[in-house]
């Protein structure tokens, strides 16, 4: 196997659209504390965006997507120097080794997963129209994780049976082949799932309940104001629950002044101040949090072609990895022996070298 001198993360996200602050305290926040300590590769996946929208007009609009969420990288401080990003769809190992896991697991595995029923939901198809390619979406997420042989995996709480799933076939492939692949290990982060401003479910681009790491202080402003609180609260004086609401969800994790947190929770508690208030102080917190990525965002979108330059570099490496491994895997299988016999006698017999 290959020698590493630091242990590998792999983790990244679909190009479906800006990244907001669910993604922030479910992984960005892990990659950027981690990138000094580990060998990292962040994933733009794309192939996987086909797994719910396959149309031609979806695929040209990743495009864009995929240069704003790189900025959205670049924003939280994630490092080109210290992370690779690449770009899922040139690399061409990633298709091979996908097609080889595949025959690795039973489908029974793969339809027990909830999370694909979830994603399944959000995209509004029914169990008639789910395609092959996202009951399999977990393998070729596998594929993505073994192909750098990363043994941590940034995830929230509900991919957390995905990663399970990758070291399921990374333990079959090595019983079957011998040991190619280390068994990659979750890694959660202290929020792992941040609920929506709907307060109906995670924050999701495709629930449309999301505050993006690119919204501007007046739209955090009105989403704040929008935001789900006590239902059964009428009027600033009646005692109101500070568990479960998310405007507290939001203040716990966002808000760095916790003497004024809980100053908020105990005078809501005792209907002593009102849901405006509440939402006022948590738009200023938020925004004095996002302040910081808006400015450099603003600062690497000047450099005209710089995100397209980190994508080629880092793809290239990745490239360069994913051939190492890929050509490890076919040793380890024999899987090319017949045709590597073939060819040689069929160039000794024309005399080719």
């Amino acid at each position: 196997m290959e020698t590493v001198e630091k242990k590998r993360i792999l983790t990244g996200d679909r190009p479906t659209g800006r990244l907001h602050l669910g993604h922030y305290v479910g992984s960005l926040k892990n990659r950027v504390a981690l990138q000094d300590q580990y060998e990292c590769y962040i994933i733009i996946a794309d192939l996987h965006s086909l797994t719910t929208k396959p149309a031609k007009e979806d695929i040209m609009k990743a495009r864009e997507n995929i240069h704003e969420m790189v900025l959205d990288y670049l924003a939280t401080g994630i490092d080109p120097k210290k992370a690779t990003i690449y770009l899922q769809s040139a690399v061409p190992a990633v298709y091979e080794m996908n097609l080889i896991f595949e025959m690795l697991i039973s489908l029974n595995r793969l339809t027990g997963l909830p999370s694909l029923k979830d994603m399944a939901r959000n995209a509004h198809m029914d169990a008639e129209s789910i395609p092959f390619g996202l009951i399999g979406y977990p393998v070729l997420q596998t594929a993505d994780i073994l192909m750098p042989r990363a043994h941590l995996v940034p995830v929230g709480k509900d991919n957390e049976a995905h990663i399970e799933l990758s070291r399921d076939i990374a333990r079959r492939f090595n019983q079957y082949y011998g040991e190619v692949f280390p068994m990659p290990e979750v890694l959660l982060s202290e929020v792992p799932n941040l609920i929506g401003t709907d307060g109906k479910g995670k924050m999701s681009k495709s629930a449309d309940n999301a505050i993006y790491l690119a919204d501007d202080p007046k739209i955090v402003e009105k989403k704040v104001n929008g935001m789900f609180t006590d239902p059964k609260r009428i009027s600033a004086d009646v005692p109101g629950t500070v568990e479960g609401n998310p405007v507290f969800i939001y203040h716990d994790v966002f808000n760095d002044d916790k003497n004024e947190v809980q100053d908020l929770k105990n005078r809501y508690r005792e209907g002593k101040v009102g849901d405006v208030e509440v939402k006022q102080k948590l738009t200023v917190a938020l925004n004095k949090f996002l302040d910081p990525m808006r400015k450099r965002r603003s600062q690497y979108a000047e450099d005209k072609g710089l995100v397209e330059q980190i994508i080629y570099e880092g793809t290239l490496k990745m490239i360069e990895v994913s051939n190492h491994t890929i050509k490890e895997m076919r040793s380890a299988m024999g899987l090319f022996g017949a045709w590597n016999k073939i060819s040689r006698i069929a160039r000794e017999r024309t005399g080719r070298v």
